[in-house]
């Protein structure tokens, strides 16, 4: 049976009964403001592991000797004469990719590099990672690596002209330097679709043949599209929207990018950079499943079990050209281009120490 409520009951006080008093009523306001402050206590420590792992920041950096310096007319130079005269540099046109590829040798010939070709097929036709080594001839090496082929028949300034033209000035910087590690410098050919992601990809074919010749690596690192910034507030994008409180809203940075399990090289990278002076530097330390993490030849490095990081002006999530007909010389930033190759030699030669 329902219990209905008397409208002409006077209430409890009325009839003599005294209502609780407010200090007794349950506090379940204080109590749900306890739990709740207690809740975020516990997710902080977490929360900042997590900051710390993800972003690898770096604090007290000592300055050092700004090695270089690198030559901002003559890396626009070599983005132009890539762009312009050896162009379109996709795999529909292995004949110009082939003569790119003499180019880059005689280019880091000129640096003092021990170079050599690695030739090797893909569909009907024939290609080639170009290598040049320096320092010592033996003992591990540390691997600095950029493709030179173009995602269809475009421009490919910053994608990826920037780094292959960061890669001859840095094997003209490397060539005044005494080292006693060997350093390897190549310059990849398809890790642009249709070979994007797999085993014809030019970083592949080296990494592998770096595997079954027992070559030890101590570090690879990816140039991956290095020209292109903004100061512009806003101009900077991210993969997800859980990283956006963690990195700058201004795509005037660079980004050192490395898989789970391999903070420390990131570190050492990011360290080694921040200390060189030049453009700032960000980083992230992230699961392959996050987008844009394995993009680039590094990738190939980790599926062989090498350490290896990508540096990178973050591509598609800053570049409004990418992978268009706008992608061209005149988009990029080669005074900052500069400073940046000059922290990538830093860093190669604090792993080659």
């Amino acid at each position: 049976m329902t219990s209905e409520t008397n409208p002409s009951d006077p209430g409890p006080e009325a009839r003599g009964q005294d209502a609780p008093p407010p200090e007794s009523r349950p506090p379940r306001r204080r109590r749900a403001l306890r739990l709740t402050l207690l809740g975020l206590l516990l997710l902080i420590p977490p929360l900042a592991a997590l900051w710390f792992y993800v972003t690898q920041p770096v604090f007290a950096v000592q300055r050092r000797r700004a090695p270089g310096p690198a030559d901002p007319a003559r890396l626009r130079a070599s983005v132009e004469s890539l762009c312009g005269e050896f162009g379109p540099r996709d795999a529909a046109h292995p004949a110009n990719l082939d003569r790119v590829a003499s180019h880059l040798r005689a280019g880091l010939e000129r640096a003092g590099g021990r170079v050599t070709d690695q030739p090797f097929r893909a569909g009907e036709a024939s290609f080639r990672n170009v290598l040049a080594s320096f320092g010592p001839e033996s003992g591990d090496r540390v691997v600095v690596g950029a493709h030179y082929d173009t995602c269809g028949p475009l421009p490919g300034a910053d994608d990826n002209a920037s780094a292959v033209a960061g890669l001859l000035e840095l094997a003209r910087l490397l060539g005044r330097e005494t080292l006693s590690r060997r350093v390897e410098l190549a310059a990849y050919c398809l890790e642009e679709p249709p070979f994007f992601r797999t085993d014809r990809m030019g970083s592949a074919v080296h990494a592998r043949s770096l595997r079954s010749s027992g070559a030890r690596v101590r570090a690879m690192i990816a140039l991956e599209m290095i020209g292109f910034f903004s100061d512009r507030p806003g101009s900077q994008r991210f993969p997800s929207a859980a990283l956006t409180p963690f990195y700058p809203s201004t795509g005037d940075f660079v980004a050192v990018v490395g898989c789970v399990g391999q903070g420390g090289l990131v570190r050492r990278v990011k360290k080694a950079m921040i200390a060189a002076g030049g453009v700032p530097v960000a980083s992230i330390t992230a699961p392959r499943a996050v987008a844009g993490v394995d993009f680039s030849d590094h990738g190939c490095f980790w599926d062989a079990g090498f350490p290896a990081v990508m540096v990178t002006d973050t591509s598609v999530l800053r570049n409004p050209n990418y992978h268009t007909c706008l992608d061209t010389p005149a988009t990029l930033d080669y005074r900052s281009l500069a400073l940046f190759v000059e922290q990538v030699l830093a860093a190669v030669l604090d792993l080659a120490r």
